[in-house]
């Protein structure tokens, strides 16, 4: 089922779309795993329950369920009538969202990309992943889907928001123009982008301070000059961040709303949140 959020002075250009999909359980073993940077670990997850995954957008979300202290088998939420998902509080699983990395159905592998940045159960379980353990997954519900027809698209995030961008740009045509802004600690974060596109990237280093405290994101995009033509801008980070950039965005450069996502993929003070910032 798809909803049609096309912008209202198109019709078949640039068309945006909600794709809904069934909503599965499945229950993953890692393949293997791998550091991207000293910050970053890369686990590759394979298994029968596999097959049949989709994933339509390069910001789609999974719910990873992760195993408690003493399990070696996660437990995984029981889906009702309708799709729903039944929560027992008493076996309620840890569970965090998570972007599909990347996808292949000929070798059956989905790679999941893990931000060190947080002491939280995802940061303790990447940092002692190895192959065999067991790891859950569900969904994802739903993908945002953003036709590759624009001139430009802007791409600008902390180190959250790098597994949708490097897919982004894996699966943008040649010819489109990227623009990427990507706040990290410093240059042993900064990831090599394989894309068919134009890309100009900027990396901004933040150093000791603490993720999420930083104006350097905002005063990037304060400077930012966009090219002419038809461009989506996509923006993920800290929640209150988020929704600064998006500001700067709408007022500043004038970019229509409906060709602008801003989401806020953490928030700090506070646990397992995923918020997306409109009017």
């Amino acid at each position: 089922m798809t909803d049609n959020l096309a912008h209202p002075s198109t019709s078949d250009l640039h068309r945006i779309e909600r794709v809904r999909h069934e909503l599965k359980r499945r229950l993953l073993t890692v393949e293997r795993v791998a550091p991207v940077t000293p910050n970053m670990i890369r686990v590759t997850l394979t298994g029968s329950d596999l097959t049949g995954f989709v994933s339509a957008a390069y910001d789609d979300h999974v719910k990873l369920f992760f195993p408690k202290d003493g399990e070696e088998t996660p437990a995984l939420p029981v889906i009702g009538p309708e799709g729903r998902v039944l929560v027992d509080e008493a076996s309620k699983p840890i569970a965090r969202d998570y972007t599909p990395r990347r996808y292949d159905a000929a070798t059956n592998e989905l790679d999941i990309d893990f931000a060190l940045h947080e002491a939280g159960p995802a940061t303790r379980w990447a940092q002692q992943a190895e192959a065999g353990q067991m790891l859950g997954i569900g969904g994802p519900r739903g993908s945002f889907v953003v036709s590759d027809d624009f001139d430009w698209y802007l791409l600008a995030g902390d180190e959250t928001a790098l597994p949708a961008i490097g897919r982004r740009l894996a699966e943008l045509r040649q010819g489109a123009q990227a623009i990427v802004v990507v706040e990290v600690t410093g240059p042993a974060e900064e990831q090599a982008f394989q894309s068919r596109a134009c890309v100009a990237t900027t990396w901004l280093h933040r150093g000791e301070r603490e993720p999420g405290t930083t104006a350097l994101m905002e005063e990037a995009l304060h400077r930012l000059r966009l090219p002419s033509g038809d461009g989506y801008a996509w923006v993920a980070c800290e929640s209150v961040t988020a929704k600064r950039l998006r500001q700067i965005l709408v007022n500043e450069h004038r970019q229509p709303k409906s060709w602008l996502k801003a989401a806020g993929y953490w928030k700090r003070g506070t646990a397992n949140v995923h918020e997306t910032h409109d009017d």
